[in-house]
Formats: C-alpha cells, structure tokens, sequence
C-alpha cells in the first residue's frame, strides 16, 4: 500500500508513543487486539489561566500505519489545547489529511473513541 508523507513520517518516528503516569493522568482507550486495532491514549491534564489545557499526552497502539500515524498527530497537536473530549479535527478531515481509504473510516473512530474515553474519564488512572 502507497502511504502519504505525512503517514508515513508519522508511522515510522511516532514523537508520542508511550505512557505516562501522574496524578493529573487520564486513560482511555478501544478496540481489541483480537479485532486487529487497540488504541490508548494517557492525557495529563493541567490548569492554566483557570481552564483546562493538555500538558502532555501519549499513546500505545496495536493498528495499521494510518492509526498509527493519526494518533501521532493528534497526540502532537493536542498539547496546549483545551482538555476536551473533542477532536481538534473531524475524523472526516483526519482521513483525508492522512489519506487514509474509506474502508477504515472505522479504524478512525476508534481513535475518537479512545481520545473521548481518555478525555472523558472522571477520574485520573488509578484513581478510585
């Protein structure tokens, strides 16, 4: 398969693979390995000028290239951003901007799955 620069760049140096741990660390993640995708992303959630900013975010991924990629990007362009259970893009424009095909539109919805289960968490992992 023929994978744009921008996947490809993303795919084979991922800035953002890992975890992190803290306090102020939220997790979510969706997919299954069994189903041949499985995203986490670790947000750690900070306060300033009295509103939530991501200070940090990571993410481990069993996926293709595409998700791979994207969960990069997002995970890159999130930091400074509001802690918000929102993408910063629709999955529609992740798709094309990493020109993913049609057919694993849903492989993209996982990735927003896990990013709002990991924005959507009430409590920091760990925490009871």
């Amino acid at each position: 398969m023929n994978y744009s620069n921008l996947t490809r760049r993303h795919f084979e140096s991922p800035a953002s693979a890992g975890v992190l741990t803290g306090p102020a660390v939220r997790r979510g993640a969706a997919g299954s390995r069994a189903q041949g995708i499985w995203v986490q992303f670790d947000v750690q959630i900070g306060a300033r000028n009295q509103e939530s900013t991501l200070e940090a975010v990571r993410f481990l991924a069993y996926a293709c290239p595409h998700v791979i990629a994207v969960a990069d990007w997002l995970a890159q362009e999130a930091v400074g951003g509001p802690a918000e259970p929102v993408l910063p893009e629709s999955v529609h424009a992740l798709r094309e901007r990493f020109e993913v095909p049609i057919e694993k539109l849903g492989r993209l919805l996982l990735v927003e799955d896990a990013w709002i289960a990991a924005l959507s968490s009430p409590h920091p992992k760990g925490a009871a």
